[in-house]
């Protein structure tokens, strides 16, 4: 798939580093995810004043919404040590096993995409999270035999973007749930707003809102319009971020006004020129553009699908009145 702009993905170590110095650290400056902040407070209040750990997190949602900024503000404000890692990086039970062994009392053990752990490594967390103690096994042939280690109390936060792949034995294990939703254009506006002060931006309020309006509800895609946008007023412009300057360099970008780019407008159209509009089966999308329909299905579909511009049935992908309107086709009768 090519690299696109307003993919919801890390794209390279540069903009790993900038993201990293973007994040809040503690939650007072998390902006956004309203309920969430509050119910977390309260939650680390109350294992501190029983000078316990916090219960074990899962943090779900759509890539880019901060799940792993809130597994560095819970280190922060328990005041302990985040170790990082993910769920393809750990291949066997015995590096699962390592891992959790080197922890100290009260650390965090942050477990990104952990609904891609494989089943053998999966089944040492069953007592290390429930238990605090993994089960290992010596020898072989009949003298084997498996002896339990007790490991320090720990809080493990896990975060995913398919809850639903997680198995049902590890899901319960966890003790808070919580699922992460787009944010609004207001909230994208207040962190464009403060992004732009870390990184020296001179933005104005409708600047940001410009940007904030084309960001796809995700605070990661905001950050990186933000720096695009200031590469265009830094070279092509007075350096200010003004509306005016914001909305030139995202149509020069290939964003418009509803955050859709080259790629969703071609599924968009292809629907509306070559299918009548739908229905249109996936494998049947996938082959007219030349894409995957893994990659439909994850990737473009679901911002489409949530702000209407695609409809689902049993019969296939449907393009809807409000796609019609925004590409500047005529909407067909229904008969």
């Amino acid at each position: 798939m090519e690299r696109r702009i307003i993919t919801t993905d890390v794209m390279e170590e540069e903009e790993a580093e900038t993201e990293g110095s973007l994040r809040p650290q503690y939650l007072e400056d998390y902006i956004g995810q309203q309920k969430i902040k509050e119910n977390l407070r309260i939650f680390i209040e109350a294992a501190k004043q029983r000078k316990d750990v916090l219960d074990h997190v899962l943090f779900y949602g759509p890539p880019g919404l901060g799940k792993t900024t809130l597994a560095g503000i819970i280190a922060n404000e328990m005041n302990t040590h985040l170790k990082v890692t993910s769920g393809p990086a750990i291949e066997k039970p015995g590096e699962m096993a390592a891992i959790l062994n080197n922890l100290q009392e009260g650390d965090i053990l942050f477990i990104d995409e952990i609904h891609r752990l494989n089943r053998q490594v999966e089944e040492v967390l069953y007592p290390a999270m429930e238990d605090f103690a993994i089960d290992i096994m010596i020898g072989k042939g009949s003298s084997a035999r498996s002896i339990r280690l007790d490991l320090p109390k720990f809080t493990m936060v896990g975060a995913t973007t398919r809850a639903g792949l997680l198995t049902a034995p590890l899901r319960d294990r966890f003790g808070v749930l919580h699922h992460l939703e787009f944010y609004t254009v207001e909230e994208l506006k207040t962190i464009i707003i403060h992004s732009a002060k870390i990184l020296n931006v001179e933005v104005e309020e409708s600047g940001a809102l410009e940007m904030a309006k084309r960001s796809r509800g995700t605070p990661r895609l905001a950050n990186r319009l933000l720096r695009r946008v200031r590469d265009f007023a830094q070279v092509k412009f007075d350096g200010r971020i003004t509306q005016k300057v914001a909305a030139l360099s995202l149509n020069l970008l290939d964003v418009d006004k509803y955050g859709l780019d080259a790629t969703d407008r071609t599924l968009l159209l292809t629907m509306i020129d070559k299918f009548g509009g739908g229905p249109v089966g996936l494998d049947t999308l996938a082959a007219a553009i030349g894409e995957d329909s893994g990659t439909i299905e994850d990737v473009y579909e679901p911002y489409l699908i949530k702000n209407g511009f695609i409809n689902r049935t049993p019969r296939g992908r449907v393009a809807t009145s409000l796609s019609y309107q925004h590409l500047g086709k005529s909407v067909p009768d229904e008969t």
